[in-house]
């Protein structure tokens, strides 16, 4: 029953139409048995052949909407003339004209084209009277004012009806499009949040295994090269590979029990901790290490944001610098916390700098509102400055 009335029915205006059909088809019925009971002649035929296609071609468009014989133009062409002829019969066309009202609405399609054919219906009815009946004040006063009334009412429904249809529709329409763009906002969410993960984990593998492998690798080449000339010496490198090893094993270990986050608290204060690492680096490496540690203590975010900072501008001066001094300063400053890494290395050009490392550093340090300050240049050495707010300070 959607079908009929067009592409912007719904619910509602189907079930009201099925209740209108029922009446339309009850009307028909006592109909066809007043006109054989009452009609006389071929007046009677004429008239039951009339009301008979009109619930023909309602039939076949009820029950096929997509035949290709009756269409509902056809059907209402069909209307039009059986309403005139009819009228002009004299048979009680007024009950059947109201009833089917609402078909110029359902087979119109366009309230233009639903007008039209309205108008048409109007016009047959009003001259099949007229030819009948003659021009009189009984005819002007009866046939015309009564039609017109209908009409008017007629239309007046009509066109509220199918607004009333058009915004249901139209409002069908825009929550079908939000749920759309629900869908793929929820989607776009989740891709995001899988990239989020993705480069978070990235980054804690480069930040602890890729620079304890890396620190192995360097490792186990001066320990083979130094095997002959200063055993002793290899002897120490060989452990500080295994603690290492060592210390990669629980960093995995602990990158799979926390989910990629590797937040795993560390023992002692900030600046004990960093102590530490200082002092592995320089027996790996044989560097001489300046510190200036300020005993502060500070929240575990920040504390594992400085840590890897630190740990990264330590590996970029192992691996590329060819520094001969590391300086680390730690103090506290009025603005927060702040970590200041120097070498006396080769330096490089920052603009043109493509690694993964410092990209690292400036995003751990943005996600607490700090930033990362490189300066460098070829042959002057390395600056490394990261400042933490002082919400991270306690």
């Amino acid at each position: 029953m959607t079908s009929l009335a067009g592409p912007s029915a719904d619910a509602f205006w189907a079930t009201t139409l099925r209740r209108w059909n029922a009446v339309c088809w009850v009307l028909f019925a006592a109909m066809a048995v007043g006109i054989t009971a009452l009609g006389e002649g071929g007046g009677r035929y004429a008239a039951l052949a009339l009301l008979g296609s009109v619930a023909l071609g309602f039939a076949v468009l009820h029950r096929f909407p997509a035949n290709p014989v009756v269409r509902p133009h056809g059907y209402l062409a069909v209307l039009v003339l059986a309403l005139g002829g009819l009228a002009y019969l004299r048979t009680s066309y007024a009950a059947l004209f109201m009833v089917t009202l609402p078909h110029y609405w359902m087979f119109g399609r366009t309230p233009r084209i639903s007008l039209t054919f309205l108008g048409l219906t109007t016009a047959t009815t009003l001259l099949g009277s007229w030819v009948r009946q003659g021009w009189s004040g009984k005819f002007f006063g009866e046939t015309v004012v009564g039609t017109l009334i209908v009409v008017t009412v007629g239309v007046l429904i009509g066109l509220w009806t199918r607004a009333v249809v058009e915004q249901s529709t139209e409002r069908a329409r825009l929550i079908v499009e939000l749920e759309r763009t629900q869908a793929e906002l929820s989607e776009a969410h989740q891709r995001q949040g899988a990239a989020d993960e993705r480069e978070r984990m990235a980054r804690e593998i480069h930040d602890t295994l890729a620079q304890g492998f890396a620190s192995i690798v360097v490792l186990a080449e001066a320990a083979r090269a130094g095997l002959a000339a200063d055993p002793g010496r290899s002897a120490r490198r060989l452990r500080s590979i295994e603690s290492t090893a060592r210390e990669n094993l629980a960093e995995a270990r602990e990158l799979v029990a926390s989910g990629g986050q590797g937040q795993r608290p560390e023992s002692g204060s900030l600046a004990q901790t960093l102590r530490r690492i200082l002092d592995r680096f320089a027996e790996d490496t044989g560097l001489t290490v300046d510190a200036e540690l300020a005993d502060l203590d500070c929240d575990q975010q920040t504390r594992i944001a400085l840590l890897r900072c630190t740990q990264e501008s330590l590996a970029n001066a192992r691996k590329h610098a060819r520094a001969t001094t590391v300086g680390v300063v730690l103090a506290r400053r009025p603005y927060g916390v702040e970590l200041e890494v120097t070498d006396d290395g080769t330096g490089f050009v920052v603009e043109a700098s493509t690694g993964f490392g410092l990209d690292g550093m400036r995003k751990r340090l943005a996600e607490l509102g700090g930033r990362l300050t490189v300066t460098s240049s070829v042959g002057d050495g390395t600056r490394i400055l990261a400042v933490v707010p002082a919400e991270g300070a306690v």
